[in-house]
């Protein structure tokens, strides 16, 4: 949003308004003493909450006189705003943070700060309260007000997030070569089709976005708008979770199905295999390929992608695998009946995973799909790690927040 100087500096000139907000940087003994910590969280989150903004700092809001942040200054200022929208409001603020020259009165150049604000898929909260913006100030939400507000970015779960519109995302963010494997035999105009398939959605002024799980499924780079969607995998050296016995960690990134086979891959560069002779060779690997498959499907379909900051975990120990998804398990699904009972919270993700067929090099799985929707994931899981272990793989529940799997590894041949 105005992304040209010029754009920029016209809007400065009308002033504050329900898009725009414009504030003063002073400093006390070399530190940042205005705006305050709190004021500045209480303004970025009444407009994440909101719909979009822009936030100015370096311009006077009374005179709209650019007076500019000192440039020794500025890498203090950028780091404060980043600790603000990370440690100050709940969940952490994404926004963007641009440097910019603009003139002042005179004609001199002064330099400011430009924080765009997309408005959230989240209802963020600063330590004074819940905030939306109402023409060029801030006000605190009523109950009733949250309540609707909570309700339209479905955290209140009455609209499945996976269907939501992704701010700031747009329908060429939508990579052609992935949403036609889901829509090849439509001859309907692309929008039309995206918007049945739910990769698009419409919001409610009528902009057309990608969805969530278009942009699982469909983006290139689904981190530019999901952050947290990702894989992190890490292989240990023994059976302790110690930095200093890290023997090969990858963020994994990109489309679903293409984190299911990275993950894959991590898999069987880092497991052990080891070889009988007797009475002729036999190959023992550490872990049953086709039962991580199961498990790293079931996380990257069934976790909660709405709760911030989250990501699935997925570490290698000699002695055992752990699948960290976040998230607690649907409906009246508990640990004890996992094995028996078929629930999912993402009904587009996994009916579109069962759209899309398993490369042949993701090792030996026994699947045309990444998705059969059968509710056989878990009991594969179970059967095939116990035949191979001797121990069953174990289901906890940590916190109500986060599921945790562990699959033991075979004893070394």
């Amino acid at each position: 949003m105005f992304d040209s100087r010029e754009e920029l500096i016209g809007k400065i000139r009308l002033g504050e308004d329900s898009i725009l907000e414009l504030k003063v940087v002073s400093f006390r003994g070399g530190k940042i003493a205005g705006p305050k910590r709190d004021d500045l969280a209480d303004e970025l989150t009444a407009f994440g909450n909101s719909f979009d903004g822009v936030l100015v700092l370096g311009v006077d809001d009374k005179t709209r006189e650019a007076e500019g942040i000192p440039l020794d200054k500025l890498d203090d200022v950028e780091t404060f705003l980043r600790e603000i929208c990370s440690d100050s409001i709940d969940p952490p603020l994404n926004v963007r943070i641009v440097r910019l020259m603009l003139p002042d009165s005179q004609g001199i150049e002064r330099a400011i700060i430009k924080v765009d604000i997309p408005r959230s898929l989240f209802v963020h909260k600063s330590s004074s309260g819940y905030f939306y913006r109402l023409g060029s100030s801030k006000r605190e939400m009523k109950p009733d007000y949250l309540a609707r507000l909570f309700q339209q970015r479905s955290q209140a779960r009455l609209i499945r997030f996976e269907e939501q519109p992704v701010p700031q995302s747009r329908v060429n963010d939508l990579s052609e070569e992935f949403w036609r494997r889901f829509t090849a035999r439509s001859q309907e105009p692309s929008e039309v089709v995206l918007l049945k398939r739910n990769l698009l959605s419409k919001e409610e002024n009528g902009n057309l976005r990608a969805s969530v799980a278009g942009i699982l499924l469909c983006c290139e780079q689904p981190e530019h708008f999901l952050p947290n969607a990702f894989i992190e995998a890490v292989r240990y050296r023994g059976t302790m979770q110690d930095s200093n016995y890290q023997i090969d960690a990858q963020r994994i990134r990109g489309t679903l199905d293409q984190q299911i086979k990275q993950a894959m891959a991590f898999l069987m560069r880092n497991q052990v295999v080891t070889a009988t002779k007797e009475p002729h060779r036999v190959e023992v690997p550490q872990f049953s390929e086709r039962a991580v498959f199961e498990a790293i499907v079931n996380a990257v379909a069934h976790r909660d992608y709405s709760v911030s900051g989250s990501k699935i975990r997925f570490f290698m120990f000699d002695d055992r695998l752990e699948i960290y998804s976040p998230g607690a398990l649907p409906n009246t699904v508990t640990v004890d009946n996992i094995a028996l009972r078929q629930s999912t919270r993402n009904e587009l993700i996994t009916s579109l995973l069962a759209e899309s067929p398993v490369a042949e090099t993701i090792g030996d799985v026994r699947r045309g799909f990444y998705m059969e929707k059968r509710g056989d994931g878990v009991p594969i899981i179970l059967n095939e790690s116990t035949n191979l272990s001797g121990k069953t793989p174990v289901y906890q529940l940590i916190d109500d927040s986060e599921l945790l799997l562990i699959i033991y590894a075979a004893e070394k041949a």
